[in-house]
């Protein structure tokens, strides 16, 4: 990077954890605490799942199926062993999903376009069906309530800021990864995989390995969520759930890192504003979701910075002139 773009990340950086870490300072309403929590949960989910879409060009829509495993690992800790055992529920969800994506890795990743698609939406609605149908161990279609954080963690204001150090230290990571060797290989397996065996790397082996990091965060942020609502649903690992982190990272750019982070806060407060003020908020949120789609082809993020260079270019064309 140049020394711009490190004085941009830099600022970036410090803007969101300013903002999310005075949050509780200006506001006590605990229900804009949740919302803020809702944010930075599913800004990493979106973030994690965007290094498989933006930067290798992985399009999975079963990412749910890593997210409720996070979830239901803390779930169905607290509920058959106690709450002391949320945070080895969180480290259990994580390391299962962290050995599940390895081994369908050597299964899926032999496909690629559409195929790949269809074959993590398998089995993402593979485990919801078990996860719906096993009533008398899951819970079916009521879940799991009354997930409670044990000691100061379950002080909701300590506990947001929990999850928003994991946050950031799991985007930071990520960040890191996308800018090392490895996101470069991870880029140009998404640009042109023949060249890069050409080159002698193994691009299936780096694929699988995307592939479960992806799949780790997104347990991590299922796990994180699940003390947020203090309770995890079947949803979870429904397909809308993949749905709507693919959307975020489309409305956000899935070429920009962060710009998931952003289409997730961008989602979650339009889905925030329009449900509180009518019942036919999904018909809304629909059509708004098209509109901005369509409207920004490169993204939220993607399109201010173009429209920013534009801006630059006209600035240095009318200094030339004059």
């Amino acid at each position: 990077m140049t020394g711009a773009d490190t004085k941009k990340e830099v600022i970036f950086w410090g803007l969101l954890a300013g903002i999310f870490g005075l949050l509780p300072v200006v506001s006590h309403n605990d229900y804009h605490l949740i919302m803020a929590n809702h944010i930075i949960v599913w800004g990493l989910f979106a973030v994690a799942f965007n290094m498989l879409f933006g930067i290798t060009g992985m399009l999975s829509f079963g990412q749910a199926l890593f997210y409720g495993i996070g979830g239901y690992g803390v779930g169905l800790m607290v509920k058959y062993l106690g709450k002391a055992w949320f945070l080895p529920g969180m480290a259990a969800g994580v390391l299962a999903a962290a050995v599940l994506a390895y081994l369908l890795g050597f299964l899926i990743i032999r496909v690629s376009g559409v195929f790949f698609t269809i074959l993590t939406l398998a089995f993402g609605q593979l485990a919801w069906q078990v996860t719906f149908r096993w009533y008398h161990v899951t819970g079916g279609d009521d879940g799991i309530q009354g997930i409670i954080p044990p000691g100061i963690l379950g002080n909701k204001v300590f506990y947001y800021y929990v999850c928003l150090a994991c946050v950031l230290a799991s985007v930071w990571y990520l960040r890191s990864l996308s800018n090392s060797p490895l996101g470069l290989i991870l880029r140009c397996v998404r640009q042109n995989p023949a060249r890069v065996r050409f080159l002698g790397r193994h691009v299936r082996r780096n694929q699988r390995r995307v592939y479960v990091i992806s799949s780790v965060f997104a347990a991590l942020a299922g796990g994180l969520m699940s003390g947020v609502d203090n309770s995890v649903h079947t949803n979870m690992f429904y397909w809308t759930t993949s749905g709507e982190v693919i959307l975020m990272s489309v409305l956000g750019g899935i070429h920009q890192f962060f710009g998931p982070f952003i289409g997730a806060a961008l989602i979650k407060i339009i889905e925030d504003v329009v449900g509180s003020r009518t019942e036919f908020w999904p018909l809304i949120i629909g059509l708004l979701m098209m509109t901005m789609v369509l409207a920004f082809p490169r993204g939220v993020v993607g399109e201010f910075q173009m429209l920013k260079a534009r801006w630059q270019w006209r600035a240095l064309e009318r200094a030339r002139r004059g």
